[in-house]
């Protein structure tokens, strides 16, 4: 598969990476057999890019990503975690289904955007990742911390590259000002943008994207199916974490019939429209079993015809300005 080498990092993301969220038990449990299933078939499948964090199922994700990676060649994938949120012991009991994760609410998050925040949050990553360095670390979040993480913990993350206990820094979030602030005002080599670069939601392209490309720093684009309305439109479909509007559950039917028109899943359009922008360095599939795996990786490889945007552009699916992906391998 395709991959991408950030900057002078020497990191390399491949164009179609996992996203391990679902690995920690995103909205319902998933075996330890089948999350070690899922990395084996996105292995086979040529993906050696994943991506996890602490927030995901209260450091589940991490230990089994680094449970289903053990043994592998080191040199051969790229881990990417997230600082942010500290993993604190809690007692308390009960589940941790507020949060989206079926697992027992054994720990609290507490955010912490602080140079010493940074180190143990990442420190605790290796431990149960069981790795001794991640090749890139992401400020996850850091929305309602902003001063904090850019006063504190983005200069902290220099220090750990410095130090080479990560190899390539950045940021991870919904929104997109603070994302384009990081790529103008910091050296980071990527930022992983979720949800704002979609089918449904270009909105990157007002700022984000234009910043990246000029400066030469690469973008990382997660949930490009809005939580699940553009991999299934339909009534009661997730889009943004909640209950999809009905005008968009519309908007996504109409792109279906289109994409069915051309003898392409919507899915696979889905998964191939980042691409078309120059500053995209791949695109991330969340995915909780093998099956979902093997759809996901045979849509990324389908490849859309011209035809089919121009229809989206001329349905009004499509902003006349958004780039698309071409015929060249993109």
């Amino acid at each position: 598969m395709r991959a991408t080498t950030l900057r002078a990092t020497g990191v390399e993301v491949t164009r179609l990476a996992l996203g391990c969220a679902a690995l920690g038990n995103l909205y319902r449990p998933v075996s330890d057999a089948r999350a070690r299933a899922t990395v084996d078939a996105a292995w086979a499948a040529g993906i050696r890019c994943f991506d996890t964090a602490p927030h995901y199922g209260l450091g589940l994700s991490e230990r089994r990503l680094g449970a289903a990676l053990r043994g592998r060649p080191r040199a051969e994938y790229t881990v990417s975690t997230k600082v942010g949120r500290l993993l604190m012991p809690d007692a308390g009991g009960g589940d941790d289904l507020a949060n989206g994760f079926a697992v027992p609410a054994t720990h609290r998050r507490v955010w912490d955007f602080s140079a010493a925040g940074v180190r143990r949050s990442l420190e605790e990553s290796l431990a149960r990742l069981g790795l001794d360095h991640v090749d890139i670390a992401l400020l996850h979040d850091p929305d309602d911390h902003g001063e904090q993480a850019f006063r504190e913990a983005y200069p902290a993350l220099e220090r750990l590259r410095e130090e080479g206990v990560v190899r390539a820094i950045g940021a991870g979030m919904n929104r997109t000002a603070m994302l384009t602030r990081f790529v103008r005002d910091t050296d980071v080599d990527l930022v992983l943008c979720a949800g704002r670069y979609t089918l449904l939601d270009p909105s990157a392209l007002e700022d984000l994207l234009p910043e990246a490309a000029a400066r030469g720093r690469s973008v990382l684009v997660g949930g490009v199916f809005n939580s699940g309305l553009l991999a299934d439109p339909r009534a009661g479909a997730r889009y943004d974490y909640g209950v999809a509007p009905r005008e968009l559950v519309e908007r996504a039917l109409r792109m279906r019939e289109v994409c069915v028109r051309h003898g392409v899943a919507l899915r696979g359009a889905a998964l191939r429209f980042p691409l078309g922008h120059p500053a995209v360095a791949g695109v991330l599939l969340g995915a909780r079993s093998p099956e979902e795996v093997a759809d996901g990786t045979a849509r990324f490889g389908e490849r859309p015809p011209g035809a089919l945007w121009a229809e989206l552009r001329a349905e009004g699916l499509l902003g006349t300005g958004v780039p698309v992906p071409g015929e060249d391998g993109v």
